[in-house]
């Protein structure tokens, strides 16, 4: 199988000929796991060490292989990788959407969510309807941490007024904004599993619909049972005003214009414009106070982009050494098919964010090979990107040291609530997995019928 990559004749000039299957390669990847979660693991604190210092020591790793070759072949290779077409669109995305997100939470966006929805869930549904809340926001806002951040604290009060347990109401947050944020055209996430396969963002997000319905429903359906029910019902009512509509407009209708397919770019674009306009109309800031804000939004993407830009370069050199050519041979002996190659996708972006602790990481990491073995077997980009997606997003949410459950851990503390209290209460991502397996065992079905007619 020819692995080089035909989109830019520049890499493909430097890459030929291709080096034999080498399993030494692939010790930039062991550098980086033992670095990464070593450090971890001695620590006790997955954030000690930066992520970035972590694909810096691997790279100089990838830089030190295959000593026969050239240095600054090596060097040139590397940055041809960082700087290929589609780390430089997912690099640009990522940028807006920093500045979409920011500027729309200075306009209010999140906070008139929040309200809207207080307003149309009734209390004796909370849970529930807490879940949902945290599904939509972080549908708009593209965050689970995000959305974990601004929701939590509100929870606990909330449970505290109507006597609910508190760690139940949290994992309802926890697991309906990983619902939301693994639907979201604005998610790193998303980003990063439509990039690194070629797909449209509206494609992907039908596929991942087509396998989360369903454990979405039946965790509210779990939240909704009488055991979790409010022992007695808040008399504070909310109101709800036409500015609050206006305020979450941007969200809506940038939902609304993405499943329609039109370009993310222009869309963030547009949305962007549209916050400064609502805005500068409410005078929650002047021009200059919207160019800060939106200035602000695109720093904070800046650990994302160096990750994404030195990912991409890594995994040329991988490539280049035979990493990539190795794992593929290596996988050959145990997928033969679309089926395993499925589960060969799902395991090995599992066992990344497994030790990673980080979903974004995990897709960029695993989306190379992803993609090789789906041209291998014929797997479509769509469900490969897919697939990936919701398979870190179940890692993410079933281990105690993810962003998202420490998020709502540290916010909790009144409450006295622990990693595993809140992961026993978050029925999202198991019921997840399930859909996830289901997805696979059907398709496999699928297979066999088509190879049989």
């Amino acid at each position: 199988m020819n692995l080089s990559n035909r989109k830019d004749p520049r890499l493909d000039a430097l890459l030929d000929p291709w080096c034999p299957p080498r399993r030494k390669a692939l010790l930039p990847f062991g550098v980086f796991v033992a670095f990464y979660f070593g450090f971890a693991l001695i620590t006790r604190d997955f954030y000690k060490v930066p992520m970035t210092i972590a694909f810096l020591i691997s790279s100089a790793t990838a830089l030190m292989l295959n000593r026969k070759e050239k240095l600054q072949r090596k060097i040139e290779l590397f940055a041809l990788g960082m700087g290929h077409q589609d780390i430089m669109i997912m690099c640009l995305i990522f940028i807006l959407a920093g500045a979409f997100t920011e500027i729309a939470k200075a306009v209010g966006g999140v906070d008139a969510s929040v309200t809207i929805a207080r307003a149309l869930v009734p209390d004796a549904f909370l849970l529930p309807g807490m879940f949902m809340v945290a599904c939509f926001i972080a549908l708009a806002m593209g965050t689970s941490c995000g959305t974990i951040a601004t929701l939590v604290p509100i929870g606990i009060s909330l449970a505290t007024t109507l006597g609910l347990n508190p760690a139940v109401i949290t994992g309802a947050i926890v697991g309906g904004s990983m619902f939301g944020d693994n639907l979201s055209l604005v998610s790193d996430t998303t980003i990063a599993a439509t990039r690194s396969q070629g797909v449209e963002m509206r494609d992907k997000m039908l596929c991942n619909i087509k396998i989360v319905w369903v454990p979405a429903l039946l965790c509210i359906l779990l939240y909704a049972l009488p055991l979790f029910a409010a022992p007695r019902v808040a008399s504070d009512g909310v109101a709800v005003t036409l500015t609050d509509g206006i305020k979450v407009m941007p969200y809506v209708l940038l939902l609304i214009l993405g499943v329609a397919g039109v370009n993310v770019l222009l869309l963030l674009l547009f949305g962007i414009a549209l916050n400064i306009g609502i805005g500068l109309w409410y005078q929650s800031f002047n021009i200059f106070d919207a160019f800060s804000i939106i200035g602000n939004g695109t720093v904070e993407m800046a650990p994302t982009l160096i990750v994404a830009l030195l990912s991409g370069g890594l995994m040329v050199l991988i490539r280049y050494n035979g990493g990539i050519a190795y794992l593929i041979q290596a996988a050959g002996r145990l997928i033969n098919n679309r089926y395993t190659c499925e589960l060969g996708i799902c395991c090995l972006t599992g066992i990344i964010n497994l030790f990673t602790a980080n979903n974004t990481i995990a897709i960029l990491t695993a989306g190379p090979l992803a993609k090789e073995l789906g041209l291998c077997y014929k797997v479509d980009p769509k469900r490969i990107a897919s697939l990936m997606d919701i398979t870190s997003c179940v890692v993410q949410g079933m281990i105690p040291y993810g962003a998202q459950v420490l998020i709502a851990t540290s916010l909790s503390t009144t409450a006295h609530l622990s990693a595993v209290d809140i992961m026993r209460c978050e029925f999202y991502p198991p019921l997840m997995a399930i859909g996830l397996a289901l997805s696979i065992w059907i398709q496999k079905r699928r297979y066999a019928k088509t190879q049989q007619a």
